[in-house]
């Protein structure tokens, strides 16, 4: 199915079209471009202009660039802008003004990735969904999801996120949600904000893209959600809670076995039962807000809690392995590598804790953007409950040596400056029925740690 034409998208773009064209997708990474995508030559850490040749040699069905690179023929298929980003906007906007779908926009300070595919396992029951890739969620992975909507969407999931304050609101505005949902505030990015609260306003400025009429999902447990609230009132959108002190979605018991979370609410005074196929009670709450998200997107309840259960942790976040290992025996990996705060670090200890190992070994990576305070919250990750029943900790990273540091003796494994330093020493760390979590800021490479497990045995997904 043709996503754009060359006339659709100069129209859109106020772009000059060398020749006429047609792409079924668009992409901005000439390692995972497709036949006919249109390649956007943006700026980041190298100038994509100097990939446009490759791009067409792949197959690429067009390039929307800010001049002819060198090396490209002015004849080849080309959609030539003033500005590549304002372009790739703008080519987003149009997408969001073709369809008639209806949009859910989500961002969390943890689990907005979860919850967002969560949310599309839900809605894919019920209709075409569209939602944001991996974690495309800031000043381009927005408008390359809006740009990559099919016209024929019914619904469209849409990940924002944020580094800095003024960032959600621009986003938020792109994506004209009709369903926005904050999954939690917390401590992350600190370095940034001058507070929680800070960070609680910046997440509430996505109220400020809803469409007429919307509804603002919000999490009642978390400190800051009368900030949240007020945002939303103010702007007399529908305010819609979830959590234990919520009045519209009541979480109540949350039952966790090895492999899934059965969990009871109540949902406008009706009793609900609801299950979220892995470890760890985050998942309820996190699911409880996507049923929410899911009834106000028009998804009958009882569909909804139907379709969650289709849903999985993706790679690098909570995802769970048996490894049978090549020297006899098995160990069982929680790959929750792909990024880490202090929420999301207790969070994944506790599902550690829980696990049926012989053994609870961590290796944890420092955990990026906390501000002035870092060295300590490093540190008082010693003191969670759920240290209590972690065997061994191996620590990654100058920050996470503030840890190292704080644990006890018995407790205290290795530490390393790098996880590929680290990724060395496995075979003489981990043995026959060890349970094993891995996780960290994405910088700090934590898949090195999950590879060399992997390397061990042989993995392979467990079962539920």
């Amino acid at each position: 199915m043709t996503l754009w034409t060359s006339a659709e998208a100069a129209a859109a773009t106020n772009g000059r079209a060398t020749k006429e064209w047609q792409a079924n997708g668009v992409s901005i990474d000439t390692r995972t471009l497709q036949p006919g995508d249109l390649f956007v030559a943006l700026k980041a850490a190298r100038d994509g202009h100097d990939f446009v040749a490759q791009a067409l040699e792949k197959g690429a069905g067009a390039a929307l660039v800010s001049h002819v690179p060198d090396g490209v023929d002015d004849t080849a298929p080309l959609l030539v802008v003033d500005d590549v980003q304002k372009a790739l906007e703008d080519l987003g906007q149009a997408a969001r003004d073709r369809t008639a779908a209806r949009v859910v926009g989500v961002t969390g300070s943890v689990g907005k990735t979860s919850t967002k595919e969560m949310l599309a396992s839900v809605l894919k029951t019920q209709g075409r969904t569209h939602a944001s890739v991996a974690s495309y969620n800031n000043h381009w992975g927005v408008p390359l999801t809006l740009a990559r909507m099919p016209r024929d969407t019914e619904f469209a999931v849409i990940e924002i996120g944020m580094n800095h304050p003024g960032e959600i609101a621009p986003l938020a505005r792109q994506a004209r949600p009709h369903v926005a949902l904050v999954t939690t505030v917390a401590a992350v990015h600190l370095e940034a904000f001058e507070s929680v609260a800070g960070i609680a306003r910046e997440k509430a400025a996505i109220f400020e893209g809803l469409t007429e009429g919307g509804t603002a999902i919000v999490n009642a447990d978390i400190e800051h959600a009368d900030i949240l609230r007020d945002c939303a009132k103010k702007q007399r959108y529908n305010v819609v809670e979830f959590g234990r002190n919520a009045s519209d979605y009541v979480l109540g018991e949350i039952n966790p076995s090895a492999n899934s979370v059965h969990a009871t609410a109540t949902a406008g005074g009706q009793p609900i039962a609801f299950e979220v196929d892995t470890a760890g009670t985050h998942f309820a709450m996190n699911g409880l807000g996507a049923l929410a998200a899911c009834v106000a997107m028009g998804v009958d309840l009882d569909r909804a809690i139907d379709g969650l259960r289709r849903w999985s942790p993706v790679k690098g976040r909570g995802v769970r392995e048996l490894i049978a290992l090549q020297t006899g025996g098995q160990i069982e990996l929680l790959d929750d590598s792909y990024n880490a705060n202090p929420t999301s670090m207790e969070a994944a200890l506790d599902v550690l804790a829980a696990s049926h190992g012989a053994r609870r070994i961590a290796f944890l990576g420092d955990m990026k953007e906390l501000g002035a305070h870092e060295m300590a919250m490093h540190a008082d990750m010693a003191a969670i409950s759920a240290m209590e029943r972690v065997d061994q900790v191996h620590c990654i990273g100058p920050l996470m040596k503030a840890l190292h540091q704080a644990l006890p003796e018995d407790k205290r494994g290795l530490w390393s400056e790098t996880s590929a330093e680290m990724a060395d020493h496995l075979p003489d760390l981990v043995r026959d029925g060890d349970a094993v979590l891995a996780k960290g800021s994405l910088s700090m490479a934590l898949a090195a740690i999950v590879d060399g497990l992997r390397k061990m045995g042989h993995g392979g997904a467990l079962d539920s």
